[in-house]
């Protein structure tokens, strides 16, 4: 309880401050959760004993490389998910990780539907959907949690099947996005993205059940603390910047381009471009990353860097100016 009043106090002098918006109460049917600072639990051994319990917690270890019986946690978070499962929390100082050897390799991301993302290399990789696995049975579960009585043990036990199939889709995305994330850190020693925004994207009404699983925020946060943490650079590119549309050979910018088109022609240099492969060219010289040949380091501390939409190395070819078509 104590703690509680500390995190809500915070959360005032944060409001009060102007830093923050007012403090959200907890709902009753969230995720439920309880601090405990090191005067009120005991870590011994890879046990751990809460304030006021006889015997330790009976807590099954999810991090096979680390022997819980060296850490020394400040604080702990045990939690409640609305699927009725239990979670704890162990709050350690830990060494910062040593920066992943160069690769000397760069990429440009293009993220999309159809493909999760499409790579500057010309890989791709396809949507897990993992929600078109369980939508049909979620629908079922929905309609039967609907007729309960509102109150009663039987909606309880509805609305906990629904939340644990709701809880499946989570963490296999989850999975999902941390094993993509990770690969791109350890492969590329820069990585261009573009700044998509996801909220307003999701507002639309042919597109936005599609947007809303594709978890590209979560993704975009997931890349950002880990090329942060391991010393590899990430630039973010204009939103506005045109990358489906310029030639990455030449340069050349159609006037209009409908999502239906997935190949086109550049009327100027007659390159065939596949849309998602040419933004994700795009998309990494936009982002000013050097190119790979160089094997320059291209290592950097610090957040990810919001770069404008325009080329920052030497060019190769006559003119990278995108032009209209038409002669605009």
């Amino acid at each position: 309880m104590q703690q509680t009043l500390r995190h809500q106090h915070t959360a005032f002098q944060a409001f009060f401050g102007k830093r923050a918006r007012f403090p959200r109460f907890k709902s009753r049917r969230g995720k439920q959760s309880a601090t405990y600072t090191r005067s009120a639990f005991r870590w011994r051994d890879g046990e751990l004993t809460l304030a006021k319990t006889a015997t330790p917690l009976r807590v099954v270890w999810s991090w096979p490389d680390i022997d819980p019986a060296t850490l020394d946690p400040t604080t702990v978070t045990v939690s409640r998910d609305p699927a009725g499962r239990w979670f704890v929390t162990l709050h350690a100082d830990v060494p910062e990780p040593a920066p992943l050897p160069t690769t000397g390799k760069t990429v440009g991301v293009d993220l999309g539907l159809t493909d999760f993302l499409v790579l500057s290399t010309g890989e791709r990789i396809p949507h897990p959907r993992h929600m078109d696995r369980y939508e049909k049975r979620l629908k079922r579960y929905q309609r039967i949690l609907a007729r309960k009585q509102r109150g009663s043990k039987n909606r309880a036990k509805a609305t906990r099947k629904v939340a644990r199939h709701h809880a499946k889709v989570a963490d296999a995305r989850r999975d999902f996005l941390h094993k993509t994330s990770t690969d791109l850190v350890r492969r590329f020693d820069g990585i261009a993205v573009e700044d998509l925004a996801v909220k307003n994207m999701g507002k639309m009404r042919s597109l936005a059940k599609s947007i809303s699983r594709t978890g590209w925020g979560e993704f975009r946060e997931f890349l950002t603390y880990k090329a942060e943490r391991y010393g590899r650079t990430l630039a973010v590119v204009d939103r506005w910047y045109p990358s489906s549309k310029t030639c990455s050979v030449c340069g050349h910018l159609l006037a209009s381009l409908s999502l239906g088109t997935r190949q086109w022609s550049c009327p100027d240099c007659g390159s065939r471009h596949d849309r998602d492969l040419n933004a994700a060219k795009n998309i990494k010289t936009a982002g000013g990353l050097p190119v790979d040949a160089c094997g320059g380091d291209v290592r950097q501390q610090g957040s990810a860097l919001l770069l404008p939409p325009a080329k920052q190395e030497p060019s190769t070819v006559k003119s990278r100016i995108p032009v209209l078509q038409g002669g605009e």
